[in-house]
């Protein structure tokens, strides 16, 4: 029998490409319109969907919930560091030039529009990049805080 865990997460996946979709952010005009600030409805979806998860998160973190896998909730929470900050300019600057991020591009390929490959091709060159820094770098970051990974060497 396959992994129920997969299949929930497959069909949130389907889910939420589906909201994607339905909000046209899988449509590069509506996300280039939007970095114009010609167009104020996806900061606005972003506002509801950061108002929603915030509060939500902190009153199950509080209570003490335990995740589906068997561990405690809890947040990471981290200073902000230059590489915060050069990376959210990084990605910015990409999320202009591509009219997309990780999931409208996924969104975007599902919905017939091959424009989506280059843009996930390019994230996963960035992503090998990456790793290939940080062993040039021998740097190791600590796991377990939702935002870095050690690389096995």
């Amino acid at each position: 029998m396959k992994n129920p865990m997969n299949i929930i997460g497959g069909l949130f996946g389907a889910g939420f490409g589906f909201v994607l979709a339905a909000a046209q952010l899988n449509e590069y005009d509506t996300i280039h319109k939007t970095l114009r600030f010609a167009e104020w409805d996806v900061f606005l979806l972003m506002g509801l969907a950061i108002g929603v998860s915030l509060p939500l998160l902190w009153v199950l973190e509080r209570r003490g919930t335990t995740t589906v896998f068997g561990g405690r909730l809890s947040l990471s929470r981290s200073r902000i560091e230059r590489h915060h900050i050069v990376g959210g300019a990084l990605f910015g600057t990409g999320w202009a030039l591509a009219g997309t991020c990780p999931a409208p591009a996924l969104a975007m390929i599902s919905s017939g529009a091959m424009y989506g490959t280059i843009a996930v091709t390019g994230l996963f060159i960035g992503l090998w990049l990456r790793d290939r820094q940080v062993e040039r770098a021998a740097v190791t970051v600590p796991e377990g805080d939702g935002e870095h990974r050690v690389l096995s060497r």
